[in-house]
């Protein structure tokens, strides 16, 4: 399956948003997209059982789960936001905002974070409403919620700090940029004493107190003669071990940035729209067509690729011990060997496709669908 996107004018940003449809890809929309080879019989190397499921209603790749304190925060499209035990996935609490959501969940455990499709970002704690406060653009990220505050990137390319507790605007920092962003999950990250962002396709160091620079490192440079080929938004997730951050420029490269320093350790080309994931040793990411691919850590050298998954609309992966876990638009969740890319076992959801990234809660596999199935899986 090949995967199409939006692009959003930056210029129509702070009123009416003007959305025009792009499709992003090296097929054209007039040919017939190739499809996926059958897949054999599953390997099944390795055990799993399914430990618990829950269902939020419908969702898309900017409402990603997140695992904080024990719970697993979820929301769907229609502005239900949860949080689950991550033990059995029983509800902790869940709220309706009565409002469609565009991005979230961002959480430090405690209070809990979205952004509206009408741009407000909304705060809140055990079930509750905190705050709300209007944003000046609309946002694909989820929010960050660290140290007593709530950490906004837009799709103007602005970051924002907020008061954890009663929504006051601190700071805000605003790039300059390319007219045309891309509407997917960028990059906000907290690493050590620094607020980590995606702009264009850099990834910039910021003072979190203030939002004062402190570094800002390219992934990728844009080229080409318009502005949609000038497009290299860092799409995420991103890697980030210690103070290595590894991620992906939307379709040109991947690299990793030694963020206590604010330097380039490497960039390679790669034509993927997904973010990455990684170990000590390896990232791994996805290509457009669905290649699998793994680069060494300290070098971006590759370590293999794989192309039995080709076509099938891989999300963003997770690293987790000696497996990668990558959900497909078919709803199934393929572990792969970290070593070498082969299959270790296959999963089932309810079909729908899994367009966030998995992530570990605890020693559990969480995944949610398009359809809103919530399904963690625990080692046999």
């Amino acid at each position: 399956m090949t995967r199409s996107y939006k692009l959003v004018s930056r210029r129509a940003l702070p009123a009416a948003l003007l959305v025009a449809a792009a499709f992003l890809s090296a097929c054209s929309s007039s040919q017939k997209k190739p499809q996926p080879a059958e897949l054999p019989p599953v390997a099944a190397l390795m055990g799993t059982q399914l430990a618990w499921s829950a269902q939020m209603g419908p969702s898309n790749a900017s409402l990603a789960p997140l695992f904080a304190a024990g719970r697993v925060f979820v929301a769907n499209n229609a502005g239900a936001v949860a949080a689950l035990d991550a033990a059995n996935g029983k509800d902790i609490w869940r709220v309706s905002l009565d409002t469609p959501i565009a991005a979230g969940v961002g959480s430090d455990g405690q209070t809990a974070a979205v952004i509206t499709r009408n741009n407000q970002l909304v705060a809140m704690a055990d079930g509750r409403e905190l705050w709300r406060v209007r944003l000046p653009a609309r946002s694909f990220t989820s929010p960050l919620v660290a140290g007593q505050r709530v950490f906004v990137l837009t799709a103007d390319r602005t970051v924002t700090a907020f008061d954890g507790k009663t929504g006051a605007r601190l700071w805000s920092q605003n790039r300059p940029a390319e007219p045309l962003v891309l509407s997917q999950t960028g990059a906000l990250l907290a690493v050590g004493d620094t607020l980590i962002a995606g702009l264009s396709g850099r990834l910039v160091g910021l003072n979190p107190d203030n939002g004062a620079v402190r570094w800002e490192v390219p992934v990728a440079t844009s080229r080409g003669t318009n502005e949609v080929e000038r497009l290299v938004d860092i799409v995420g997730p991103v890697s980030r071990i210690g103070s290595s951050v590894c991620g992906r420029a939307y379709s040109a490269a991947v690299g990793c940035v030694d963020a206590s320093r604010g330097t380039l350790v490497w960039t390679k080309g790669a034509q993927g729209t997904t973010g990455v994931h990684g170990d000590d040793r390896l990232v791994f990411g996805s290509e457009a067509d669905g290649g699998f691919v793994a680069w060494q850590r300290a070098t971006g050298e590759p370590a293999w690729r794989i192309d039995r998954l080709k076509y099938r609309g891989l999300s963003a992966p997770l690293a987790l011990g000696r497996v990668v876990a990558v959900g497909d638009s078919r709803g199934l969740v393929h572990l792969v060997s970290r070593e070498d890319g082969s299959e270790m076992t296959r999963l089932t959801t309810d079909g729908s496709a899994i367009e966030a990234a998995p992530v570990l809660a605890g020693d559990a596999l969480v995944v949610q669908t398009r359809n809103g199935g919530v399904f963690a899986w625990r080692p046999q």
